[in-house]
């Protein structure tokens, strides 16, 4: 397949959840599962984050989010990581395996691109690698439900379909989007149909703006956490507040526990194995 691009705003989850997904094949094995991943760290970069999200998850240190400024100026000084997750079935059914390909963005970056001009390079940089022609599609990640934020969401992406639009990738062009962290108390119930009981209830406004501006079959809503729950009976997130130097941070609760939700699903959907 082709490249696989994950975008969101400022606070989305991206830089945890690819740490999380660097650490996955870590995870004590389900016999019971129908599907079986695991996730193969391939260059510097995502070996490196494979190291550290180690220590993320059993020792309970935060993520560092990833910001403009500091040593980085241009695309090139960004993360770039890559990952070969191979997918497993039962039952005599094929396997697959899947080539993520993917730079780590500041939210920033995103949240830009409603007002960017000509002077930001690095945002014309962000849409032209995100949108190139081969590049499959996006993994697009939300977090907040306020009604401001469900207002804001929906301007950018209004602006972000026009773009795709712009370069002629409406009809080829996939985008899973997903409710992030929610292994939370209010979220978590909505998490089986996440068009219906999240986007619809929170996010109507940008729910309405994507269904309008893509085609049905390039368009996937989905709920993943990559913090999870304590367990099937104990639906109390496994994620504690954490001081940060921006004040936003999560660690695991409990790490010996750790399992997270729905990680891999909308890889393989855009995969579409």
């Amino acid at each position: 397949m082709g490249n696989i691009c994950i975008i969101g705003p400022r606070a989305s989850g991206k830089t945890t959840y690819l740490a999380g997904l660097s650490h996955f094949s870590d995870l004590k094995k389900d016999n019971n599962a129908k599907t079986i991943y695991e996730v193969i760290p391939v260059n510097e970069d995502s070996k490196e984050l494979k190291l550290n999200a180690e220590n993320i998850i059993q020792e309970g240190l935060s993520v560092e989010p990833t910001r403009l400024g500091d040593g980085i100026d241009t695309v090139d000084d960004l993360p770039y990581y890559s990952f070969v997750i191979e997918v497993k079935r039962k039952f005599w059914q094929p396997k697959a395996s899947i080539q993520l390909n993917v730079r780590d963005y500041p939210g920033e970056v995103f949240e830009k691109i409603i007002d960017a001009n000509e002077e930001d390079s690095i945002h014309e940089e962000f849409i032209d690698e995100c949108l190139m022609p081969d590049v499959t599609g996006g993994l697009l990640l939300f977090t907040e439900w306020e009604s401001s934020s469900d207002r804001f969401y929906s301007q950018l992406m209004a602006r972000f379909l026009e773009m795709i639009d712009e370069r002629g990738r409406l009809q080829n062009y996939r985008l899973a989007v997903a409710m992030s962290k929610c292994e939370r108390g209010e979220i978590w119930p909505g998490r089986l149909d996440p068009e219906i009981d999240l986007f619809g209830v929170y996010l109507k406004k940008t729910l309405k703006t994507l269904k309008n501006g893509l085609p049905p079959q390039n368009l996937r809503f989905f709920a993943m956490s990559t913090f999870g729950v304590l367990g099937k009976y104990n639906p109390r997130p496994n994620r504690v507040d954490a001081f940060a130097s921006d004040g936003r941070a999560s660690i695991l609760r409990d790490p010996p526990i750790w399992k997270p939700y729905n990680l891999i699903e909308p890889l393989c959907w855009l995969n579409g194995s």
